[in-house]
Parts: structure tokens; C-alpha cells; sequence
């Protein structure tokens, strides 16, 4: 069946969808997205995907072209429209097509923002076998611009790292800056120690991660304690278990880095256990 999308103020079959080759998400990278996963047909933690966008298009001074009313009623009429049980949502806000390429933005009076939104159906989502093997990463440098936490098109970098782990036999790769982990590729980083819970403050570093906002605040209400610092991988390494969050992988627990087996080279009782309190909470809270 051919998918229903979103162009421009449109719903369309998704092989009808065109967008000028001068979008300058297409020519620049100048656009942002988020991912919404979908549950039980339902949007999972809706309203900090939204404030997000709303931070990412602030920090490039771009206009939200929807209300959060409209992005609302468009991601549940392609859920709906699309039969999508468990899946994503993808949006995309670029600055526009001005109609030629130029490095200077256009005038937003004249040239309005192009957006674009599609659903991936992917039945077992929540029950992935990868979470009940556990992943596989390498290191790699982090060369990426300096302002990761505006979550924008320019994905280049984190593809070829993709790419990297794939060809090296393994799941992802987490990126390295003056000798401490950022984040992964698409993901937040954690290490376990104890009854500590380790990943990287909050900055321009790294991307504001909504599932990592939720899964902090779940893991105090649990009484695990959190800290909030950089880590190597020679750290990590050594920790008792690891794990990585995403929108779309949840929480994934991690049993090698750069080919140190952790612990039992099994997924580790803390990641475990906060995937089943996040999967639980996040469908109740579902919309």
C-alpha cells in the first residue's frame, strides 16, 4: 500500500510528494526534524518533540510554520491514515525555496517554510531483539560543527560513523572529543556504575535528547542516582553495564565498546530494567 505524506500543507500518496530542487534542506542543510515513535497508535512524549522543534527553529531564527494544535492533528491523521500501530513520525521544517541558490537566507515574507512529514511502520518496535542481545560499539572522533544540540538536517557525519561501526562488525558508534564521549551517532550515551547512572551534561555538545529527559527522570523517581558528567571510553569500558537512548530505539542496552566485552557481555539489569519503565510510562502517557 502506498503511503499517504505530508507536503506543504497537503496529504498526499507518497509517490505524487515533489519538493523544489531549491529547498535549501536539499541545497544547505537548512532544515530541521524530529522523530515521534508511535505505540499502541498513539504518539509517545508528543509535547517534548514539539519543544524542541520549537528550540531548534528559534536557534536558526525560522519561523514554526504550525501550531501546536495543527502539528498535533497532522501527525495523528497519518498515523491514522497509514494503519500505523507501532512506527515513527518524521517531520521536516526547512527555511524554504527561494527559488534560486544562494548562500544568504531568504526573505521569510516571501519565501514560506517547506514542511514535510512521513510515517515508517515498524511492527515489533517496542519488543526489538536487539534490546534482549544488547549492541555493539566503536569510538570514533567527533568532528561535527559545534551547535549539536539544534537537531538539524545535516546528518552526513553521523552516516559515515554508521557506516564505520557496519563495516568494523558492529551496531553504532560513539563519538569522541578531546578524549570524552559526546553521544552516539543518533543516540545519548550512559555508562552504569554502581547504583550510578553516568552520561554527559547538557550543552552544545551533545543533542537535548527527549528520551534521555524522560529516562533521567524515571531513573530518580526509581531512586538510582544520576550524574551528569563527561566519561571516556577507557571509563566506560570498565563500568559495570551500558546503554544508549533514542526515540526510536527506546532504551538499548550496550555490551561491548571497542571490542571490551562488559560484565557478562549480557544486557545489564539497569538498562533492562529502565527500557521496561520507560516503555511502561511512555504508553501511558501516549496521545
Amino acid at each position: 500500500m502506498t503511503r499517504t505524506v505530508y507536503v506543504n500543507g497537503e496529504f498526499l500518496p507518497e509517490d505524487q510528494a515533489k519538493i523544489s530542487i531549491f529547498d535549501r534542506a536539499f541545497l544547505m542543510a537548512d532544515g530541521v526534524y524530529e522523530v515521534t515513535s508511535v505505540l499502541g497508535g498513539k504518539l509517545i512524549d508528543f509535547e517534548g518533540h514539539l519543544k524542541r522543534l520549537a528550540r531548534s527553529l528559534d536557534a536558526l531564527e525560522m519561523a514554526n510554520p504550525l501550531t501546536e494544535e495543527e502539528w498535533l492533528s497532522v501527525h495523528r491523521k497519518l498515523v491514522e491514515v497509514n494503519g500505523i500501530d507501532e512506527g515513527l513520525v518524521y517531520l521536516q521544517v526547512t527555511r524554504g525555496a527561494p527559488g534560486d541558490r544562494d548562500f544568504a537566507w531568504p526573505d521569510p515574507a516571501t519565501c514560506p517554510p517547506g514542511v514535510v512529514l512521513f510515517t515508517q511502520n515498524k511492527p515489533g518496535l517496542a519488543d526489538s531483539p536487539a534490546a534482549k542481545v544488547g549492541m555493539k560499539v566503536i569510538s570514533i572522533p567527533d568532528i561535527r560543527w559545534g551547535r549539536r544540540d539544534i537537531k538539524t538536517t545535516q546528518l552526513l557525519y553521523p552516516s559515515m560513523g554508521k557506516m564505520m561501526a557496519k563495516k568494523a562488525g558492529a551496531d553504532d558508534a560513539w563519538l569522541v572529543e578531546d578524549g570524552l564521549v559526546t553521544e552516539g551517532t543518533s543516540n545519548n550515551t550512559y555508562i552504569v556504575k554502581g547504583n550510578q547512572i553516568i552520561t554527559r551534561q547538557l550543552s552544545t555538545d551533545i543533542l537535548h535528547g527527549i528520551t534521555r529527559s524522560a529516562v533521567l527522570k524515571l531513573a530518580r523517581e526509581a531512586q538510582m542516582e544520576v550524574v551528569e558528567r563527561p566519561f571516556t571510553i577507557a571509563e566506560a569500558q570498565q563500568a559495570d553495564e551500558a546503554f544508549i537512548t533514542s526515540a526510536s530505539a527506546f532504551v538499548m542496552p550496550v555490551v561491548e565498546i571497542d571490542g571490551a566485552t562488559l560484565g557478562d557481555g549480557k544486557p545489564g539489569r539497569v538498562a533492562t530494567r529502565m527500557r521496561e519503565i520507560y516503555l511502561d510510562e511512555m504508553r501511558k502517557a501516549a496521545i
